[in-house]
């Protein structure tokens, strides 16, 4: 199938002046609409404005490309518009976007939109094509320029497969051949993206190149052993995970998809020219960390993290969202202390809720020890997480001082490193054990050696919590608003850790004393802990530069986690940037506290969000203090936060 047969002349329109991005997307559905292409219009572009909830398609250059697979279309179809001046598509670069595709597909085709953007996406690296199309007079015009630029590709290919053309080729290069592989997290445009600038890049310089593009569709192009064999260097230009093992023993250099897209020519001079180490693989482990370029200390626990955080954020978000449905069916007045689960409805949404988020300490530990260490440190993660979340200790193995997820954390990165130890003393062992090693040495020393490491640390957090509280009576009788300041930004600290529960135990027990003081407490302490997830749902929608495609998808998702105190929610943002995150949402939380403590707010239940602030006293000040706590929260992730490269 080519694009020609796709993109009809009544599905283009030309030299459009949108107000906005909304405006784009019912201009391409109608069009979409007028050729035929859709069984429910409506319902296609409820998909259309699905996919763009989970991150902008546009993909910089000027270019966006939205999509959606839904029965809601007929058949496969694209239309498309140019708008010279450009509009704002929220494209993560900041740029605006001039040129537009969206691609409509069927929900039983197989990946048909997938294949589509594929070639659309190697086609417009070509700046010079993709402005002519933006320059194009007429529909007939923009079509012959597709056309023509998809026939010159397909001629490109055929001379590529020519065995006597690949063997001119590989005279031409001097011998140089190198093979590369380009993979992102969505698997779509950026892949290919990359590929396309690789390839073009060798072509010019006469080298001979293969890509694998490790897409969502699967993989394309996969490079065969006679191809990583011959190759005089490997490129690996990706922003997730890659298996490794296969290129032991060759030259290879690591990098990202946008340094492939921006700066391919420089990746290439250097595997012509040799600069890149040996990669050697050790033991089961295939992970991207034991590439031959050393990673910088900063950027290894960045994507050692983010493996742990991508994988903990659905427990997260499913499990607080349950939770928060089950204060929406409670009833308040029945037992204030059990709200959640007075009613055996509600009571069921919590119990469901609650089991998700039983996995998210698990989860987190367990696979940041996965992207240090390979599969056989799942185990070994996994235990030290659970042990984080139950306290376990020594003298109380039942559990009882968690240290929540910086323990998580601790454990996490322990786990990995423990095994990576054990990988390394193990390569000593004779090779009929090698069997062995990932099914009872790694699991059991490592679950053994985890296990003693997280009874010492559990303890050290009651020690810290005790200490704590006992500052924190000493307070209550002195300034209310300093200590409603301490409070909150103590409940944004750790988001479930010591001084968080410290802080929240505190104020359960300050509601035993029946007085007014008692409930000024409890109220600062529930508006402390419903700044973070609000104030980070705020930064990823408004700052939307500081954070990946995949936090600015679930970042809205953190509004209802935070209306209903759930502090949780902000957890994967703080774990993935916690020198910036979390003294931000510490101020955001701490002025949400001492305005709390001001307007003399009260609070007679010890949870609940905003489904109790009917019995909040002084509501409408409470509301305040949230507002102002949220977005100062903001405007600090907006100062101290490092915008990202996708």
């Amino acid at each position: 199938m080519k694009i020609k047969d796709l993109l009809k002349k009544e599905g283009i329109s030309l030299g459009l002046k949108p107000a906005d991005k909304a405006e784009v997307i019912d201009i391409m559905v109608d069009l979409h609409d007028k050729v035929g292409n859709l069984n429910d219009k409506a319902a296609y572009k409820e998909a259309i404005l699905a996919r763009e909830a989970q991150g902008s398609t546009a993909v910089g250059m000027g270019i966006a490309v939205p999509h959606a697979k839904t029965d809601a279309a007929k058949h496969p179809g694209l239309t498309a518009i140019t708008v010279p001046g450009g509009i704002d598509y929220e494209c993560a670069d900041g740029t605006d976007s001039n040129l537009f595709f969206m691609i409509a597909a069927p929900g039983g085709a197989a990946d048909t939109h997938l294949e589509v953007l594929a070639g659309l996406m190697t086609m417009l690296m070509d700046p010079e094509f993709s402005q002519s199309l933006v320059a194009a007079k007429t529909p007939e015009e923009f079509l012959a320029l597709i056309d023509a630029k998809e026939d010159e590709r397909a001629e490109d290919k055929a001379e590529e497969a020519a065995p006597a053309a690949a063997a001119a080729a590989s005279a031409a290069s001097n011998g140089k051949k190198l093979v590369a592989i380009t993979a992102c997290p969505t698997g779509i445009a950026h892949t290919y993206m990359a590929a396309e600038a690789l390839e073009q890049t060798a072509g010019k310089k006469g080298v001979s190149i293969k890509v694998e593009t490790q897409g969502s569709g699967g993989a394309k192009n996969v490079l065969t052993a006679e191809d990583i064999q011959a190759a005089d260097a490997v490129i690996i230009a990706a922003d997730k995970k890659v298996d490794l093992a296969r290129f032991n023993g060759k030259k290879l250099i690591n990098a990202s998809t946008a340094d492939a897209i921006h700066r391919a020519e420089g990746l290439v001079d250097r595997a012509v020219a040799g600069d890149a180490a040996v990669y050697q693989h050790t033991g089961a482990a295939a992970a991207d960390s034991g590439s031959s370029d050393k990673e910088s200390v900063g950027r290894f626990i960045y994507k050692s993290l983010m493996d742990g955080v991508s994988h903990m954020l659905p427990f997260v978000i499913g499990g607080g969202i349950m939770i928060a449905i089950a204060f929406l069916l409670d009833d308040y007045s029945i037992d204030p202390s059990n709200f959640g689960s007075n009613t055996p409805v509600a009571a069921w949404f919590k119990s469901i809720g609650g089991t998700a988020f039983g996995f998210m300490l698990p989860i987190l530990a367990g696979f940041i020890a996965r992207s240090i260490a390979d599969r056989p440190a799942l185990v070994v993660g996994f235990v030290g997480g659970a042990l984080a979340a139950s306290g376990s200790t020594f003298a109380n193995p039942g559990g009882g001082v968690p240290s929540a997820f910086l323990g998580a954390l601790v454990a996490g990165f322990a786990a990995g490193f423990i095994v990576k130890g054990m990988q390394k003393v193990c390569d000593k062992l004779p090779a009929s054990l090698e069997g062995i090693k990932p099914v009872l040495i790694y699991p059991l020393c490592g679950t053994l050696i985890i296990g003693v490491l997280m009874c010492l640390i559990n303890p050290i957090v009651g020690v810290l919590n005790s200490w704590i509280s006992n500052v924190l009576m000493g307070m209550s009788s002195g300034s209310s608003v300093v200590l409603g300041l301490i409070l909150g930004a103590m409940m944004a600290t750790d988001m479930g850790g010591p001084l968080n529960k410290a802080a929240y135990v505190f104020g359960t027990a300050a509601l035993a004393n029946q007085n007014e003081i008692g409930y000024m407490i409890m109220a600062a302490v529930m508006v402390g802990g419903m700044v973070p997830p609000i104030a980070i749902a705020i930064s990823t929608m408004v700052s939307k530069k500081k954070y990946t495609e995949a936090e600015r998808k679930t970042g809205p998702a953190n509004i209802v986690m935070g209306l209903s105190f759930i502090t949780e929610g902000a957890i994967p943002f703080a774990a993935a940037d916690p020198l910036h995150v979390i003294p931000s949402l510490m101020v955001g939380s701490g002025i949400a506290g001492a305005l709390s403590m001001a307007f003399k707010c009260t609070l007679m239940a010890p949870h609940g969000g905003i489904f109790v602030f009917p019995v909040v006293g002084n509501v409408a000040m409470y509301l305040v203090a949230l507002v102002v706590g949220s977005v100062v929260g903001a405007l600090m992730l907006a100062l101290l936060k490092k915008n990202v490269e996708e």
